[in-house]
């Protein structure tokens, strides 16, 4: 029995083991680390708890135009003159007392404040489901710049590896010619310095990486990096130079359709203007309607009754025969005329006015950031576009000059400071052809997540 104990024992450790080795070295792709995001990053919980309590306060408004219904009991015990509830006469006596209730009321017509406010929370309510859209674009468009830097910091740690590895071959290939008498000793030491910088840019290009990582983790709000590993996708789809920028008049048109921060603005306008007319809606009278149930037991109460020779009887008076006789029940109406309230009608007609012109110029003035923001997306992708371009171009052109200094360098045509440099240059124009790379894939996609479209790696 022992025996099976510890192997199902083993069994569960090595699984969660084996489970927790499988979470560490994941690979995360962008949509996993967006969905991951959405469901843990505690400004959206805020924000979701916000839209929460929207929710109920639209219920609640509504719930409000039902009658209301409230059940009322007292008792009283009371000693000394008190009231004979059977004779109606002040006795010195105790008395044990009891009033059970039942209400209800309900407004009828108030300027339609009570339509009005459901609707006014509505939009307050649709205004909130915006925010949570809004954050979560804001945090997929930073996942995907995260994304991008580490797969950049990837390329241009390979970048620097792969110089490292050239400058190795070259420090044989030198050494060979110096042993041979072909190239002086200060050939050697040039390369082998290149060779101690270039092994130090390798660890600032890993750095960068580790750092990069960093930042998404951050942004995924994971406890550590540990094995965070990510999808390195296949780009090529996306680095079409022949891609037409749409005309910034279009893709702007197409953002406050789609833009929650356009749609938020413009239900906390409509919010407002509920809020105006509920206001309004105080200088309109007031009916109501109102019923009630009653009835009343006391122990000092008797049952009086009459005999056939004329003579009065009393009697005990039952707890439930008292409830059943003296039951009473009523309705009404009322109608409340606002005259004069302190002005504070008035008052309160006003700010809601303000309120709404606030809210006119919080719309304007998000299309205005919007619109500035594609401009901005659009003069850069444009600049991207071209500087990508220029860098491919750079690239080879540096790649055919480096190979011609390393062959007129190998056979003593150039010293070591013109081979050096000339290396260093095209490991520049790598570095800039990677940059302008994702740079330009990361504008085009901002500039189409403006026009509604998912960000796509």
């Amino acid at each position: 029995m022992k025996s099976k104990q510890l192997i199902l024992s083993a069994f569960f450790i090595f699984s969660s083991i084996t489970t927790a080795f499988n979470q560490e070295n994941k690979i995360w792709t962008i949509a996993e680390c967006v969905d991951y995001a959405y469901e843990n990053n505690i400004q959206i919980k805020q924000q979701v708890l916000n839209t929460k309590f929207n929710e109920n306060t639209v219920k609640q408004s509504k719930i409000q135009i039902a009658p209301n219904l409230n059940a009322n009991t007292s008792y009283m015990y009371a000693t000394g003159r008190v009231l004979d509830q059977s004779t109606y006469l002040y006795k010195n006596q105790d008395q044990n007392s009891q009033n059970i209730g039942i209400s209800s009321g309900m407004t009828l017509f108030n300027g339609l404040q009570q339509s009005n406010t459901i609707k006014k929370n509505k939009y307050a309510l649709m205004a909130s489901v915006e925010d949570v859209e809004r954050l979560k674009n804001d945090i997929a468009v930073n996942i995907a710049l995260a994304y991008l830097q580490i797969l950049l910091n990837k390329e241009l740690l390979q970048v620097a590896e792969s110089q490292l590895e050239v400058s190795n071959l070259q420090v044989e290939r030198t050494k060979s010619f110096v042993d041979v008498g072909n190239l002086p000793e200060g050939n050697l030491l040039e390369i082998k310095a290149q060779v101690s910088r270039e092994e130090m840019q390798v660890i600032e290009a890993s750095n960068r990486l580790d750092i990069s990582y960093l930042n998404l983790t951050q942004l995924l709000d994971l406890d550590s990096v540990g094995n965070f590993e990510i999808e390195t996708p296949d780009l090529a789809d996306l680095l079409d130079t022949n891609y037409i920028v749409p005309p910034i008049e279009i893709i702007y048109s197409d953002a406050q359709n789609f833009r929650p921060e356009i749609r938020g603005a413009k239900y906390r306008l409509e919010s407002s203007e509920m809020s105006l007319k509920v206001a309004k809606g105080a200088h309109s009278p007031r009916l109501t309607m109102s019923g009630n149930y009653n009835t009343l037991f006391s122990d000092t109460r008797r049952k009086i009754s009459l005999d056939p020779s004329g003579g009065i009887i009393e009697e005990d008076y039952p707890y439930w025969n008292q409830l059943q006789d003296n039951r009473n029940w009523g309705i009404g109406l009322g109608l409340a005329i606002p005259i004069f309230n302190g002005w504070m009608v008035n008052a309160n007609v006003k700010n809601a006015k303000l309120n709404i012109e606030n809210y006119q110029l919080e719309l304007k003035n998000t299309r205005n950031i919007l619109y500035k923001e594609i401009q901005q997306a659009y003069a850069d992708a444009t600049a991207a576009m071209k500087k990508y371009k220029a860098s491919q171009n750079a690239v080879i052109s540096m790649n055919e000059a480096f190979r011609y200094t390393e062959q007129k360098y190998n056979v003593g045509m150039v010293n070591s400071v013109d081979y050096n440099t000339s290396k260093n240059t095209l490991t520049q124009a790598q570095s800039e052809l990677l940059q302008s790379k994702y740079t330009y894939i990361f504008l085009i996609n901002v500039l189409e997540f403006y026009r509604g479209n998912p960000i796509l790696l």
